[in-house]
């Protein structure tokens, strides 16, 4: 195929484009990242690579965009006749370019937001405010207040490995993204353009040339840094963002000369060198490392923000005299550092609140340095100095100054404390019993006891030097009796010692698979009874919370399945809880990809059962979600509105008469579904050589030797079975094979099975948990790809079960469409169909170089080593396939 003219690209690609209605500012973006990047791939790679990527890009999109065409063998010919070498750099260069087109889709939804906040015009849909109103009209102002109060949204970071993306490319594309706002910015034709043209040259190249593969696995220390990377870049500015956008809402014309009324709602956890679960390399020496590396941070934070404050509060004492509390404060903290005092009295003569918080910043200082003389034993202390401040600017008519930049200041010290993200542990319930019973036995301890039991000592380190808030839930994977719970408080005994003190543990069990969910409320019955777990909830006030794994579950049923059966697990969870006056916290451990409980996570909340929420709806935020969620400000900000708002939405009383009608009305069709799509995945799943099948249609081995996390993909696995496989590789190689299985399999079935078209649509209007499961296999199946998923399936040659997937492929697709309407895929979504329509065809490219990757090494002689070319080419189209697609895991 001859390489296309500059006309026949424009005009391929911008038929691709219009059939998307893009947005004009983002056709602008997109085209110019691209004419960047062709002039980067003919300056810096080797000769004709830009032609050759042209010449693919080409022919993916006509496939694409008529299936009746021969594009896509011509396609599939282009990517054999690459050189090894060649097919590299092919790789590389679409994977950049999804990188390029994610960075360019994130600065529009920027702007959308913009817009809807300037202009004095701020779009009130499914923010907080929006959400408090409606609430109130239905329960009363004070009611509607007291349930503000309450609330509470509480993400855990994760580490798991789904983010297959290096932290160098996430640093190079922040920076990329900061030149193209400086772009808009400048003035057209000057300098200025010139310059920040070429410095997003230079970062592209950069780009092009930083390996996408990491050269070998993250250490968990490494992913803690990572994570700090989003703290450090958004969170600790976007959380009081969206609290002072609360309260001005609330205020009105009177937000920040008035007291706030908004209290902390926001609460961050981490898993990043707390979960043990099958990872060896998360010790208890980690564990304590991880607790200091995160206090580090939030006190170089709140030290910054405290000498920024302080250096801001230039008011004369004649204009804003001191109260007498302000005097005793600056005595008290003069006394302790004399030397410090006197020279910020010198640089703030006659200043006496900023000379205060200045030296509340040299306290901070301590704490971070750990100068035990001066230091802040605990963060409460800090929020009373910085009170006393505050009550003394107000007593001196300085209103907007109290409650402008120094409660903000608060509000930071009040969410995230002196440790930023409280640390959480996991463990498995079998570590648990095997060390228990090495102990009693009164054997010699092995190196896995001796490790189990320092865990509990690091866990009280940390609560000592960081606080309580700082560590303390400890989640018991596989929960399957009390006993599982209760051995952590043995543990936790052995580990102290007989005249040791235990660290105070609010121990959570994880219902994962199907036959755990529907133990779980006995289970909760009778542990609620052990000393242990009824002292603990005698100082909490009664509360509990309960942990609901997705992933697991999935895998153990399939997808629809597992679907109604967390429904069913959370609302008799609820009940119960309700009955023995507990206040629950249900902990949901989603993932990005639709298999693990993916999706928009604000109309899952509003899909749960009644009482199952009641204003705190926690869940675990992994891979590239987080960087998805919290990597921007401003879509940090409205991420965390969006959920918020959810939260007090779900627990409104006609949300909760909703569900629960819901649930009765359509309790036939529930009971339909899941007998059905489960006896359709065990038809799959428990055919005779599925598993060593399934490794083989799928880059499931090869996912594995990819670094994408500190954590081994599997427990211990052969291929001829899948119990022990983790769900975040299931998932990713079904997606890496285009088919998606996961997040779909069987609900075609399940539909087909309940048979009434007009019922099934009433559903769909009617039902939020079944609108929203339909919602999320569309975007499922829209992410799949007939023709690709055949060449991944042909390589089994084991046509029954490809046929099985295939047939069922195409029956959800045909009842999705059915039910929801329109001539296809997310016609009711079009900003999500035309994301991934103007991805699938680049997509594809990359799909068909890991395609001829895995020919190569299934065709190996067996025992032969792989070719070291093949196999990067593969890892390199895994890792550009994750940037196209973004929810992989």
């Amino acid at each position: 195929m001859p390489t296309p003219t500059p006309t026949e690209i424009l005009d391929v690609v911008g038929r691709l484009e219009a059939e998307q209605e893009i947005p004009d500012e983002m056709r602008a973006d997109v085209r110019l990242l691209g004419r960047l990047l062709g002039h980067v791939l003919i300056e810096s790679g080797s000769d004709g690579l830009f032609e050759d990527v042209e010449r693919l890009r080409i022919a993916t999109i006509e496939a694409y965009t008529d299936p009746t065409s021969d594009a896509f063998d011509r396609a599939t010919a282009i990517v054999q006749e690459l050189s090894p070498s060649r097919a590299d750099e092919v790789a590389r260069a679409f994977t950049v370019y999804f990188h390029l087109v994610n960075l360019a889709e994130e600065r529009q939804r920027v702007r959308v937001l913009r817009r809807r906040d300037g202009d004095g015009g701020r779009d009130p849909r499914g923010t907080i405010p929006d959400a408090f109103s409606a609430l109130a009209a239905e329960v009363g102002e004070d009611a509607a207040r007291e349930r503000l109060d309450g609330l509470c949204f509480h993400p855990v970071f994760t580490a798991h490995p789904t983010e297959a993306r290096r932290r160098a490319i996430s640093t190079s594309i922040r920076r990329l993204s900061t030149l193209v706002d400086e772009l808009s910015a400048a003035p057209r034709g000057g300098s200025a353009e010139q310059r920040t043209r070429r410095h997003m040259l230079e970062e592209i190249d950069t780009l092009w040339r930083t390996s996408p593969i990491r050269p070998e696995k993250p250490s968990p220390l490494d992913e803690v840094r990572t994570v700090m990377a989003v703290f450090d870049d958004t969170l600790f500015t976007a959380v009081p963002e969206a609290y002072r956008r609360l309260d001005d809402a609330l205020h009105g014309d009177e937000g920040g000369s008035r007291a706030p009324v908004v209290t902390p709602f926001v609460r961050v956890g981490s898993w990043v060198g707390g979960d043990r679960d099958g990872n060896p390399f998360v010790t208890a020496k980690v564990s304590r490392q991880a607790a200091a590396i995160a206090s580090e941070h939030v006190l170089i934070g709140l030290e910054r923000a405290a000498l920024r404050v302080g250096r801001g509060l230039t008011l004369g004492a004649s204009s804003t005299p001191p109260s007498a509390e302000l005097t005793a404060l600056w005595e008290r903290l003069r006394s302790a550092d004399e030397d410090a005092a006197a020279d910020i009295a010198k640089r703030s003569p006659n200043e006496p609140h900023r000379a205060a918080v200045l030296l509340l910043a040299q306290k901070l200082t301590a704490t971070r340095t750990r100068n035990a003389d001066l230091a802040y034993r605990d963060p409460k202390d800090l929020v009373a100095d910085l009170r006393t401040v505050q009550a003394s600017l107000v007593a001196a008519g300085a209103v907007r100054q109290a409650y402008g930049e120094i409660q903000d200041l608060i509000w930071q010290v009040e969410t995230f404390g002196f440790h930023l993200a409280e640390l959480e542990v996991r463990q498995h319930s079998a570590v648990h019993a095997k060390v228990l019973a090495e102990l009693d036995a009164g054997a010699e301890r092995s190196e896995l006891a001796e490790e189990v039991l320092e865990v509990f000592r690091a866990i009280s380190f940390v609560q000592d030097r960081f606080g309580p808030r700082a560590a303390g839930r400890y989640i018991v994977s596989f929960t399957q009796s009390a006993q599982d719970l209760a051995n952590v408080h043995r543990l936790a005994r052995y580990a102290a010692g007989e005249a040791g003190t235990p660290p105070v543990l609010d121990v959570i069990p994880l219902f994962e698979t199907f036959d755990d969910l529907q133990a779980a409320p006995g289970i909760l019955a009778e542990i609620v009874d052990h000393p242990e777990f009824a002292s603990r909830l005698d100082a909490t006030g009664r509360r509990l919370e309960v942990m609901l794994g997705y992933s697991d579950s999935s895998k153990d049923v399939g997808p629809v399945a597992a679907t109604l059966a967390l429904y069913e697990a959370q609302a008799a969870i609820a009940e119960w809880a309700r009955a023995q006056e507990i206040e629950l916290t249900l902990f949901h451990g989603r993932g990005g990809a639709l298999g693990r409980g993916g999706g928009p996570a604000n109309s899952a909340i509003l899909a749960q059962p009644p009482h199952s929420v009641d204003g705190r709806f926690k869940l675990t935020e992994q891979g590239e979600v987080i960087f998805a969620r919290y990597g921007d400000p401003d879509i940090a900000m409205r991420h965390i509105d969006q959920v918020a708002a959810a939260i007090l939405t779900a627990s409104a009383p006609s949300n909760e008469d909703r569900n629960r009608g819901a649930a009765d009305r359509f309790s036939d069709i529930a009971q339909q579904m899941e007998t059905a799509s489960r006896a359709r995945f065990f038809d799959l799943v428990k055919a005779d050589g599925f598993a060593p099948w399934f490794a083989t249609v799928t880059p499931m081995e090869e996912v594995g030797q990819l670094a994408l996390g500190s954590r081994p993909a599997r427990r211990g696995l052969s291929v001829e079975s899948l119990e022990d496989l983790r769900a975040i590789p299931w998932v990713f190689a079904w997606t890496q094979a285009r088919i998606n299985l996961a997040g779909w399999f069987g609900l075609g079935t399940a539909l087909d099975a309940v048979g009434d078209e007009a019922r099934l649509r009433e559903a769909y209007d009617a039902w939020p948990l079944f609108r929203t499961m339909i919602d999320n296999v569309a975007m499922s199946l829209a992410k799949t790809d007939d023709r690709i998923a055949r060449e991944y399936l042909a390589l089994g040659d084991r046509e029954d079960l490809a046929a099985l997937v295939l047939d069922e492929m195409a029956l959800t697709r045909d009842w999705v469409v059915r039910i929801v309407g329109g001539d296809g895929l997310l016609t009711n979504k079009p900003v999500l169909q035309r994301a991934v329509k103007l991805r699938s065809p680049y997509v594809d490219a990359l799909s068909l170089l890991q395609l001829r990757a895995l020919r190569s090494l299934r065709d190996a002689p067996e025992g032969t080593e792989a070719d070291p070319d093949v196999r990067r080419l593969l890892l390199l189209a895994v890792s550009g396939v994750a940037a196209g697609l973004q929810n992989t895991g």
